[in-house]
């Protein structure tokens, strides 16, 4: 494994003018403390801090401050004078990233202003670097420092991430994903292996592929991870109301932080093994519902609403992602309607008789009764097959906003303070 280091690319989506404001207000503030700080010689934190704590700064900016300045008066740069364009600077707690893939902009960046107030501000990301702004997302990369600053009437960010990779060849890697120019699936990716994973409530994540007559082979299924999620889920939701009835809301915020790390530590040994599945494929590509129309077609009642949408969909997908990512293994996602209603044998339309069992309607099929989960996850892979896989840049979304300084306008969440709690970490 190597550690490496990366600046990831943000840039800020059309911020308001109230927005835009707040920005330049942080901006200047910035710029002064920094100026009359380098003036005054503070060549060590403690002098630093005695100019710039005046400011009306964020902390996270003022001890950002306190560690570039001593640099820029001797202590690394030596600089005889200041130019006035520096980008502020955030220490690694300032910043925080959101990620809603069902939308079409898909990141939102809290973005510090003063010690008690923030900004939400949507973000659009370098796509190259997608596995690494999921990594962070999924606690798998360590944020750095972060930098604002504003270029031709744009806002930008940069943000260092540090992470382990497996050590390995580009050219290995290349093999494994050969480029094309239209940056769709080239010819060669006719001849993978697509395997299918279907995320779901019963089995948390069901994977199968057909081998090279066409049978279904080796499902795997984590049934009893599916298990222990949702009875993590319901011993969270009643202590939650109990706690709350007794106006215990730092209580129920601490006991929600620690199932939510057992439920992400089952999602990340769920995930790994996943992509370990995958490995032993030959040639292949890893197959994922789109959230899109996941999110769009889930309309069960507010009860059943709330426990799908609340299930972690976006976080298993980005973390199988950029863990198959790192392993040379693509994703492709494909439009999920009526996965779990047909039949992988003949097409027709079934249904379930129990949440585990797919009956097929068709008198005349061989199928009868099957695993349901894994009838989803064949289904899944032959809509690769059929070609009618998509990237996410080629798709059309509907964007809902708002004028209030939330990651969420518009936007379907984690349900509860499960997804909340677990971002403010």
């Amino acid at each position: 494994m190597t550690e490496l280091t990366k600046t990831l690319e943000l840039k800020l989506v059309d911020p308001n003018v109230h927005k835009r404001q707040k920005l330049r207000e942080t901006q200047d503030a910035y710029q002064q403390a920094l100026q009359a700080a380098f003036a005054a010689g503070c060549d060590t934190q403690s002098a630093a801090n005695d100019v710039v704590v005046k400011y009306d700064l964020s902390g996270y900016a003022k001890n950002a401050l306190k560690k570039y300045v001593p640099q820029l008066c001797g202590n690394s740069y030596d600089a005889g004078e200041l130019h006035d364009d520096h980008p502020v600077r955030f220490t690694n707690e300032g910043l925080q990233l959101d990620h809603q893939p069902q939308n079409a902009i898909e990141w939102y960046a809290k973005i510090p202003h003063h010690e008690d107030y923030h900004l939400w501000i949507p973000a659009c990301a370098n796509p190259d670097q997608r596995d690494w702004l999921e990594a962070l997302d999924a606690d798998d990369a360590e944020m750095g420092e972060s930098r604002l600053f504003e270029r031709d009437g744009a806002w930008y960010l940069h943000v260092t991430a540090t992470r382990d990779v497996e050590d390995k060849s580009e050219a290995s890697a290349d093999e494994r994903t050969p480029p094309d120019e239209s940056d769709e699936p080239c010819l060669a990716g006719l001849d993978r292996t697509p395997v299918g994973v279907d995320i779901g409530e019963a089995s948390l994540v069901t994977v199968c592929h057909r081998d090279e007559s066409g049978s279904p082979v080796r499902p795997r299924l984590w049934a009893d991870d599916g298990k222990a999620v949702r009875r993590l889920r319901k011993t969270y939701f009643s202590a939650k109301r109990r706690l709350q009835k007794r106006g215990s809301e730092r209580i129920a915020e601490s006991y929600g932080d620690a199932l939510w790390d057992q439920i992400d530590d089952v999602f990340h040994r769920v995930t790994s093994e996943v992509v370990e599945y995958a490995e032993f494929v030959e040639n292949p590509v890893l197959v994922l519902e789109d959230l899109t129309y996941i999110r769009e077609n889930m309309d069960y009642g507010e009860y059943m609403n709330r426990r799908l949408h609340g299930w972690g969909f976006a976080k298993l997908h980005a973390q199988i992602r950029y863990k198959a990512a790192e392993k040379g293994i693509p994703v492709e996602t494909v439009n999920p309607r009526n996965t779990s209603k047909a039949c992988h044998a003949c097409g027709e339309h079934g249904y379930r008789p129990r949440q585990a069992t797919f009956r097929c309607s068709n008198d005349d099929c061989w199928l009868g009764e099957y695993q349901a989960d894994v009838n989803g996850a064949i289904n899944i892979a032959d809509r690769y097959r059929s070609g009618e896989s998509h990237r996410r840049s080629d798709r059309i979304y509907r964007q809902k906003a708002g004028d209030d300084d939330s990651a969420t306008d518009g936007v379907v969440r984690e349900s509860g303070a499960l997804s909340s709690s677990r971002k403010a970490r």
